[in-house]
C-alpha cells in the first residue's frame, strides 16, 4: 500500500460513522457461517475509505476483515474501536498486517463474549426486566416504555463510550504490538484465539454412535461407544472435526457444502444404525 510522510488521522466524524454502522448493523446478514463478519466489515468501510484514498488499497485492506467474527455485540464494540486505531497505525506505515489484526480479534472475541453475555444478558437485562415488570402491574404500559427507553439509552451511549475508549486504548496496544515483545504477543494472542475455538468445539460438538452388536442370545456383546470412551473419549468428535477441517482447508469446500455433506453422512448413519437421533414416533 502507498505510504506518505504525512500522518493519517481519523476524525471524529469518520469514527462516529463507523460506530453507527456497528451499532445498527453488527448482526447484519447474520448466519451460522459468518455470524458478525459482515457487520464488522461494514463498520470498517468508513475507516478504510478515509485512510486509503485509492480503491486498490481499500480492497487489500478489507481482506483483513473477511475472517469469522462473533462476540457480544455490546461489549464487542471496544474491539472495533481498537481495530480502527490499529488500522490507522497500519496506514501510517507501522509494522501491522492483516494477520496481526485478525489475531487480535480472535484473541479478544472469546473473553469479551464471556464477559458481555454474563454482564449484559445475565445481569443487566434481567434487572431492567424486573423493574419493568414491577411497573407494569395491572396492565400499565409504563413498564414496557421504561424498558425500551432505558435499554436504548444504555445500549447506545454504553457502546459509544466503549468504541471511543477502544480507539484511544488502541494507541497503547499498537505501541505494545510493534515493540520488542510484539512477535511474542502476536503469537500469544494467536494461541488464545486457537484455544477459544477449541473450547467452543469441545463445548458445542458431541458426536456419538449408537451401534451395538448382539449375540445369538440377543445380548449385547459390543457397545461401540462404550469401547471408544474407554480408549479415546470424544474420538468421533475429533474425527468429524478433522474431516471438516480437511474439507475446508485442503479441499477448499465452503462451510455450507460442508454442512450439507455432514447432513448426508448423518442420514446414512441413521439408516444403517450407526447414529440414533433419539426420535420416537
Amino acid at each position: 500500500m502507498e505510504t506518505t510522510n504525512e500522518m493519517k488521522k481519523l476524525d471524529r466524524k469518520t469514527l462516529t460513522k463507523s460506530f453507527h454502522r456497528w451499532f445498527w448493523g453488527a448482526l447484519t446478514c447474520f448466519s451460522q457461517e459468518h455470524m458478525q463478519t459482515f457487520g464488522y466489515m461494514a463498520s470498517m468501510l468508513p475507516i478504510l475509505r478515509k485512510l486509503y484514498p485509492k480503491h486498490d488499497d481499500q480492497v487489500k485492506a478489507i481482506h483483513a476483515y473477511t475472517a469469522f467474527f462473533n462476540t457480544n455485540p455490546m461489549l464487542g464494540t471496544v474491539i472495533v474501536g481498537i481495530t480502527a486505531s490499529m488500522e490507522q497505525a497500519r496506514a501510517n506505515g507501522k509494522e501491522i498486517d492483516g494477520e496481526t489484526i485478525n489475531d487480535m480479534r480472535a484473541g479478544l472475541m472469546g473473553p469479551i463474549a464471556g464477559i458481555g453475555d454474563s454482564l449484559i444478558d445475565g445481569t443487566l437485562i434481567p434487572i431492567l426486566l424486573g423493574i419493568s415488570l414491577g411497573m407494569s402491574t395491572g396492565g400499565s404500559p409504563v413498564g414496557a416504555i421504561f424498558y425500551i427507553i432505558a435499554w436504548v439509552l444504555i445500549a447506545y451511549f454504553g457502546q459509544r463510550f466503549l468504541y471511543f475508549r477502544g480507539y484511544r486504548f488502541g494507541d497503547q496496544a499498537v505501541s505494545f504490538l510493534v515493540g520488542k515483545q510484539g512477535a511474542a504477543v502476536r503469537r500469544a494472542i494467536g494461541t488464545v484465539g486457537s484455544m477459544v475455538v477449541g473450547g467452543v468445539l469441545a463445548s458445542w460438538v458431541n458426536v456419538t454412535t449408537s451401534l451395538k452388536l448382539h449375540g445369538a442370545d440377543g445380548k449385547v456383546f459390543l457397545n461401540l461407544q462404550a469401547k471408544l470412551d474407554s480408549i479415546f473419549p470424544g474420538l468421533l468428535t475429533v474425527i468429524v472435526t478433522l474431516f471438516c477441517w480437511w474439507l475446508m482447508t485442503k479441499k477448499h469446500v465452503s462451510a455450507i457444502w460442508t454442512m450439507l455433506i455432514l447432513v448426508v453422512i448423518s442420514l446414512l448413519g441413521v439408516i444403517v444404525g450407526f447414529f440414533n437421533p433419539g426420535l420416537s414416533y
